[in-house]
């Protein structure tokens, strides 16, 4: 699986209106993804999980022209939540729209709060469970592959990768990938 392209905007969407939260994570107005870029304003992202019926989970290689950690491997992609958008409809958004994943249940798994010198934000992790076609957005997708958990944990230790899907990742492998989990995954089709 491998998407290619010219693009070289470094920025994409600026024009698009997200919501900035505070740090509770309530709206406290609306700007142009240009502006939350340039105040670091805190935001909403939503996060996916995608696992396939083996238990593998699906990590992508962003393009080299995104805005934020370009060329980086993503545990959990997803997207920034647009002005007046729910997490669970950004997060099926923007699974589709990246990888081509539809027609698979969302379950939400936890929120987290995320910053570093690029970005501050509100994150929603969601998992699913797909074994169809992935379909890469040239756009924003280098490339991916369906990897085994442990094979993610090393990547993620030895490679350049979104931090905040790091982060996201690192808290669902602490406190959520447990029995009770497994059990959930199964009955959603893996295992």
């Amino acid at each position: 699986m491998k998407a290619l392209s010219d693009k070289t905007n470094p920025v994409q969407k600026t024009d698009e209106l997200v919501d900035i939260v505070d740090e509770g994570n309530n709206v406290i107005q609306s700007a142009t993804r240009a502006e939350m870029r340039a105040r670091n304003a805190i935001h909403r992202c939503s996060f996916v999980l995608v696992f396939n019926s083996k238990g593998k989970l699906f990590v992508q290689k962003r393009v080299s022209w995104k805005e934020t950690y370009p060329s980086h491997f993503d545990p959990c992609p997803g997207g920034v939540v647009g002005a007046g958008e729910s997490y669970e409809d950004n997060a099926r958004r923007e699974a589709e729209e990246e990888m081509g994943v539809h027609g698979v249940p969302l379950h939400p798994l936890f929120d987290f709060f995320f910053e570093d010198s690029i970005t501050r934000l509100w994150g929603s992790m969601f998992f699913c469970v797909y074994d169809g076609t992935m379909v890469l957005q040239k756009e924003e997708v280098e490339s991916g592959e369906f990897m085994d958990l442990e094979s993610v944990k090393h990547l993620i230790l030895h490679e350049p990768c979104c931090p905040d899907s790091k982060a996201g990742f690192e808290t669902f492998i602490e406190e959520h990938y447990n029995d009770q989990f497994k059990i959930l995954l199964e009955e959603s089709g893996a295992g």
